[in-house]
């Protein structure tokens, strides 16, 4: 693995021994539906396996999972509403929990509502193997993002459980908090704080748009847990995600491998303007805080264009003060995305885009204040797990692409502290985070087999490239 796995193990002992303490189980020995050549090793010193092919996920009961987890924040359009740390989120929160008890996983939940289910392993005290997403949603949002991943993976462990298999490592299923951002900016909450991205203190006193402090919401679902938000050693991430774009779809992929996800960089920008009544008042001398949001927004869609391409530039929420029809606008408050896999490229782009405000603030007499809300690095992922995407494609039949992730996902954080790849599946048109989101039950199926096979040879290598146990105590288990 890459050495992003050896971090601080020192530091870590405190939260290993916390988590051998909560989960605590004596490993039993079960018959495995594959054969591992214990003594034979790779180029690469990892223990070689034969084909784990022949054990498939359950692609009905997927469905049927999924399907369910889909009437929790259920809309009309057949998309899901399910905001983080709302009655919704908490009722899926509460099914997966079920669902993780059905297969004896032991469950923990951190400080920032982070639900953790562990699946034993052969030996307890080896790094696990982890997968996971999320089940918040966006508003009016789809019904596979984030909790495709999440789903898949627990049909993964569902699979693993009922042929009594026990590899040679843990495994566990990670559902973050508050991926979406769509309520408690910024997105990735929870594996953010997890990954040492994001203070803790600092993430609770986040507020959604009517003033609701995110600590409190979380508290009050039930599931602001005990145990310590901090990151442990990874052997090896997996997440599994539909596309969100067109790519696989239009060249006939079913799984797709992103070499990484691009950087991300959110601002705030708040415009202050002078308020007046609309007949009695001239146009000459206005100050109309949404007329020069309105240049600006513009501005910003001609952004990538003018910095050259490879990258993309959105205005994605505003809100107009005091939004009436008779009252010239006194102060808007606008977003900008801006995405690149250079991030240098990117904080460029941003102060050619600042300078163009600046101009716009000063010929319509507004005011202006940015704020520089979230900055995430280019996430480029582990060579050697994307590869394994590749191959364990290429075993099942399934055609793939190699790609770039232009969406945000939990994994993007997990990567600062673990060796990570993602595995996508085609999103049916290229749309996502809106009702009509949707993808193939058969590419579910697919994509879930990938995982399953990732997984197990992850789950089953004997050690680990940098470094051997760190304790003889359980890691997680």
């Amino acid at each position: 693995v890459s050495t992003q796995s050896t971090w601080g193990f020192q530091q870590s002992r405190a939260i290993i021994k916390m988590f051998a303490k909560s989960f605590g189980k004596a490993a039993s020995r079960n018959r495995l539906v594959f054969n591992l050549i214990s003594d034979s090793t790779n180029a690469s010193g990892f223990a070689c396996f034969s084909s784990v092919n022949k054990l498939s996920v359950n692609g009905a009961r997927l469905r049927s999972t999924l399907e369910e987890m889909a009437k929790i924040g259920g809309t009309p359009n057949g998309g899901v509403q399910r905001l983080t740390v709302s009655k919704e989120d908490k009722m899926a929160r509460d099914l997966l929990v079920k669902w993780m008890k059905e297969i004896e996983l032991d469950i923990k939940i951190d400080q920032m509502g982070n639900i953790f289910g562990n699946y034993s392993g052969k030996d307890n005290t080896l790094a696990p193997v982890m997968t996971g997403s999320h089940v918040d949603s966006q508003p009016k949002g789809g019904r596979f993002d984030g909790i495709y991943g999440v789903m898949g993976g627990l049909e993964v462990l569902r699979t693993l459980h009922e042929n009594k298999i026990k590899p040679h490592r843990p495994i566990i299923l990670a559902d973050w908090t508050n991926e979406e951002g769509s309520r408690f900016s910024p997105a990735m909450h929870g594996s953010g704080v997890w990954a040492g991205a994001l203070d803790l203190d600092w993430a609770y006193k986040r507020t959604d748009r009517n003033g609701k402090v995110f600590v409190d919401e979380l508290e009050k679902i039930g599931y602001k847990g005990t145990f310590p938000c901090k990151r442990w050693p990874v052997h090896a991430h997996y997440e599994l995600h539909i596309e969100q774009g067109p790519r696989l779809e239009k060249e006939g992929k079913i799984i797709g491998a992103p070499k990484g996800v691009l950087c991300l960089h959110w601002y705030d920008i708040y415009l202050e303007g002078e308020a007046n009544q609309v007949g009695p008042t001239p146009m000459e001398g206005r100050h109309d805080a949404l007329c020069a949001a309105a240049e600006m927004i513009l501005k910003v869609d001609k952004l990538p264009g003018k910095m050259g391409g490879n990258m993309v530039a959105t205005v994605g929420e505003i809100q107009n003060h005091p939004n009436s029809r008779n009252i010239i606008p006194d102060k808007v408050h606008f977003t900008v995305d801006i995405r690149s896999w250079d991030d240098d490229y990117a904080i460029r782009a941003w102060n050619d885009l600042l300078s163009d405000f600046e101009e716009i603030s000063r010929k319509r007499g507004c005011p202006m204040k940015t704020e520089t809300t979230w900055r995430v690095v280019h996430a480029p992922f582990n060579e050697r797990l994307v590869q394994r995407v590749l191959d364990s494609a290429e075993e099942r039949g399934y055609p793939s692409l190699r790609m770039v992730s232009g969406a945000g996902h939990d994994a993007s954080y997990v990567n600062q502290g673990a060796p990570t790849a993602m595995i996508f599946v085609p999103s049916i048109g290229g749309r996502s985070h809106v009702e009509c989101e949707n993808t193939k039950w058969e590419d579910c199926e697919a994509g879930a087999n990938v995982l399953l096979d990732c997984m197990l040879k992850a789950a089953n290598e004997n050690q680990l490239r940098n470094h051997q146990k760190i304790s003889n105590k359980p890691l997680l288990i």
